[in-house]
């Protein structure tokens, strides 16, 4: 298997990362762990961050002893993927407020409120329209098309090995009316930071020959139009790996937002690194049975 372990450098790693990497290292035959760096938002990427998660990935035994991949480096690739889902006409110019786009570039989180489907505002809009919009000074998002995107397929299919939030794991399948309804016209570039999460990922994953994506179940409900894009770009749709979550004490996922202590802060504080991983031991514990039998295979 060919994993991979992708934070973003706009915090500092804590202890819900540390879960994360491990699971991604564990998983992977031996060699076949990176490192990616995923700063496409760049108005929130800082230096110090990068360093930091370097730092402490490889104090851990984290680090994959190569050079890390750095999303924001690859700007061809991503316009390559954004152009490509033009000339197949599943994109258009969408001019709605920056509020009604500003989540498009970041993964989704769990904990945040429920997002209506986008009612296909700017769907429909003359090209004449476009350009008296675009004279007045708008940029706009691009969104895609769900409903023609769907067009030719009657189900999405992929394979899920962890703990998804919905349904068993196994062989998953997707309608196309469900993909319609749930997820409406995503937005997969916006005029200030690019392209969107769901697209830069699903290139770096081709780009990189992932083979087993492993991350935590807050991020399940992305993976639907994540196949989606690679089946519109050609690209290899990957096993997935969705694993529990770490919380706190009062039953909330670790996060960034939220002030997790922060994994420098608990590495200085420790005595020895065992100490570091006592807190997620018992996750790690029961999580080990799923990984073996998909190391088994």
């Amino acid at each position: 298997m060919i994993t991979r372990f992708a934070p973003s450098p706009t915090g500092l790693l804590h202890l819900g990362h540390l879960f994360s990497a491990w699971v991604a290292q564990y998983l992977a035959d031996d060699g076949h762990y990176h490192v990616r760096i995923e700063d496409i938002d760049q108005t929130r990427a800082r230096p110090e961050f990068y360093t930091a998660i370097e730092h402490d990935l490889k104090l851990l035994h984290l680090d994959s002893g190569k050079p890390y991949r750095i999303q924001s480096q690859h700007h061809f690739l991503q316009q390559w993927g954004l152009e490509q889902l033009k000339k197949l006409g599943l994109l258009y110019p969408c001019f709605c407020s920056r509020k009604d786009i500003l989540s498009a570039v970041q993964a989704p989180q769990e904990g945040d409120p429920a997002q209506s489907v986008y009612p296909g505002t700017c769907r429909h809009l003359h090209a004449s329209q476009v350009e008296d919009l675009r004279a007045a000074g708008k940029t706009p998002a691009w969104r895609l098309d769900i409903n023609k995107a769907m067009m030719t397929y009657e189900h999405l299919d992929f394979y899920e090995w962890g703990t998804p939030t919905v349904g068993p794991s196994g062989h998953i399948q997707i309608s196309r009316t469900t993909m319609v309804r749930t997820l409406g016209d995503v937005i997969l570039a916006r005029k200030d930071i690019g392209i969107s999460y769901h697209l830069a990922v699903i290139l770096c994953d081709a780009a990189q020959n992932i083979s087993l994506v492993s991350r935590g179940q807050d991020l399940f409900l992305t993976t639907p139009i994540q196949v989606l894009l690679q089946k519109l770009l050609q690209l290899p749709t990957p096993h997935y790996f969705h694993h529990a979550l770490v919380r706190d004490q009062n039953a909330q996922r670790l996060a960034k937002r939220h002030q997790a202590q922060a994994l420098q802060d608990i590495i200085a504080k420790q005595q020895s690194t065992t100490d570091i991983w006592r807190p997620i031991t018992a996750l790690m514990e029961k999580t080990k049975p799923m990984m073996d039998r998909v190391k088994a295979l």
